[in-house]
């Protein structure tokens, strides 16, 4: 940029108002899934403040906003990732999230105008039981989605897209493995498929698949076995590359 064109946009700004344009206000809200006792299920608040006191909701909150240009807040990612930590007590990077998408009609909210960016996360099974409430809600909890109904605000639409989303993604990306524990049999894998589907899977065929997946460095073999009703079940793990391990641990902004 050159110093005329420099000190023209510096006069421009000096002179900007935001207050002569619309300001809605932006929120991140998180579908929250794991799968526990062989059911889907998503966390859940009780809203501890109005509007909607009383109801379940999604957890999230307001994207943090400052009033500066220079200084203006915090980013999208940076909104969910704090949020998922306040409203579940979970470690940074210990659960995959990804966004989802943008809900924005008129009304969504009866505070004022707000936009909310959905991000979905998976949580594993066995860190599930440590998840805490958090921020401004009365208790949080895990209920399956086939219960999770009549939630505050257009929630019911966020978590149907992220249902969606998650069943799409199934075989297209890491999403299975975020669901299961660090080291798992193939029946436990096959049944992450079929909670999420919703229906079940011929188990020679998952095997047949599972084993390509093997071959093709997805998964490899891990130490242990597996305790079943007939004999132990060998275990597996996800193979986790830098690439991979980015993907299935950080906030990602797919639009």
């Amino acid at each position: 940029m050159t110093k005329k064109k420099a000190q023209a946009e510096a006069a421009f700004l000096a002179t900007y108002d935001p207050k002569d344009f619309p300001r809605p206000s932006v929120t991140v809200d998180l579908v929250i899934l794991t799968i526990t006792d062989a059911d889907l299920k998503v966390l859940l608040v009780e809203r501890g403040e109005h509007p909607f006191q009383g109801r379940l909701a999604l957890p999230g909150g307001f994207v943090r906003v400052a009033e500066g240009q220079r200084e203006q807040g915090e980013g999208l990612d940076e909104a969910a990732a704090r949020e998922l930590a306040e409203e579940t007590g979970l470690e940074p990077g210990s659960v995959y999230l990804e966004q989802l998408a943008a809900f924005g009609a008129p009304l969504r909210d009866p505070r004022t105008r707000v936009i909310s960016v959905a991000y979905f996360a998976l949580v594993r099974p066995t860190l599930a039981p440590l998840v805490r409430a958090g921020g401004d809600a009365r208790a949080a909890r895990w209920v399956s989605v086939a219960d999770a109904k009549d939630l505050a605000f257009d929630h019911d639409a966020i978590l149907a897209a992220a249902l969606a989303r998650v069943k799409r993604e199934l075989d297209a990306s890491s999403v299975a493995f975020a669901l299961v524990p660090e080291t798992f049999s193939i029946q436990e894998l096959r049944a992450v498929h079929e909670v999420v589907r919703g229906e079940a899977l011929d188990p020679g065929n998952f095997r047949k698949r599972f084993l390509r997946m093997v071959e093709d460095g997805v998964i490899e073999p891990a130490r242990g076995k597996r305790l079943t009703a007939s004999k132990p079940a060998s275990v597996y793990r996800f193979v986790q590359n830098r690439d991979r391990d980015r993907a299935a641990t950080a906030p990602a902004s797919r639009r």
